[in-house]
């Protein structure tokens, strides 16, 4: 039975440097092709990930945030020099700052979706084999940190429906009932939080983990599929590096929208980082279609 995503069945090295490369590359990017070629692809594996129905989800506060980023940055930054009109202050209203906003809101939206990708393949016990002996105090907390969140939501609906089975249900009752009962899953959720870590590290540090010499048990191996993957991450992102030294990918909005003229080049470049952003579906969609084909041999066999 194949599992729900192939790349994650990868080397943590390959997951680790992959989720690294494109998180920066994501974060400096500024180019409008670069940078929907970030989002859209991160979207892709989210839902590959998480189901079309948590990427309708985020959708619904992603936008909102975007739209925020769209309008605080020309309200408060007045450069460029297209002007369209005067905002009632009588600061300019610009388009560079308008589609410097709309950058920043993909941007971000982005990063924060490529995080989401990350937080589910690279688990903690995956984070852990790869920083445990260089900075075990360090990875420890990271790791704790990066599952906190999905940990948390899953806590916060246990001890909401447990809280609904005794009769407090906090969409029920006067305004001081429900602030009383959501303050009361609050007060659950933080002892919970605080008992979680105490009992964490407790463990680690019974297991002895971060002593010198300490071996453990792994179930990791680096074979062949993985040393191919890090050769093409190694390639794109020696590829893309160079296109960006080169300027491929600059462009500007401010005092005027400039960018790298479209050329043969800067295409490729183009296309090398959507081919490195979706990787992780590619492997996939591989994956995918050699278990169908060993199907259908085993049914051409058993008849």
């Amino acid at each position: 039975m194949r599992s729900k995503d192939a790349f994650s069945s990868y080397h943590p090295l390959v997951n680790f440097l992959y989720f690294a490369l494109v998180l920066v590359l994501a974060m400096f990017f500024t180019h409008p092709a670069a940078q929907a070629i970030s989002l859209i692809t991160a979207l892709i594996y989210a839902a590959q990930l998480n189901g079309r129905q948590a990427l309708g989800k985020n959708l619904l506060w992603l936008l909102p945030m975007m739209g925020i980023a769209v309008i605080v940055n020309p309200a408060f930054n007045h450069a460029g020099v297209t002007i369209l009109t005067y905002l009632p202050t009588g600061n300019p209203l610009t388009l560079e700052s308008i589609l410097y906003g709309i950058s920043a809101g993909i941007l971000l939206a982005a990063v924060i979706v490529w995080f989401q990708c990350y937080t589910a393949v690279m688990t903690s016990d995956k984070f852990i084999y790869l920083f445990g002996r260089i900075i075990p105090a360090l990875s420890l907390v990271l790791s704790m940190t990066l599952r906190f969140v999905p940990k948390f939501k899953a806590q916060l609906q246990a001890v909401t429906e447990a809280q609904r089975c005794v009769g407090r249900d906090v969409s029920e009752g006067t305004v001081w009932q429900r602030i009383k009962t959501a303050v009361t899953i609050l007060s659950i959720l933080i002892t919970w939080a605080l008992e979680n870590a105490i009992e964490t590290a407790d463990s680690m540090k019974s297991r002895g983990y971060g002593l010198p010499g300490r071996t453990a048990f792994s179930i990791y191996r680096f074979d062949s599929r993985d040393k191919a993957a890090l050769l093409w991450l190694g390639f794109c992102g020696f590829f893309i590096a160079s296109g960006w030294m080169a300027g491929g990918f600059y462009w500007r909005y401010y005092p005027t929208i400039k960018g790298a003229p479209v050329t043969p080049l800067t295409v490729m470049m183009h296309l090398c980082y959507l081919a490195l952003c979706l990787t992780p579906v590619i492997v996939d969609r591989r994956e995918e279609q050699t278990w169908k084909r060993l199907d259908r041999e085993e049914s051409s066999c058993g008849t």
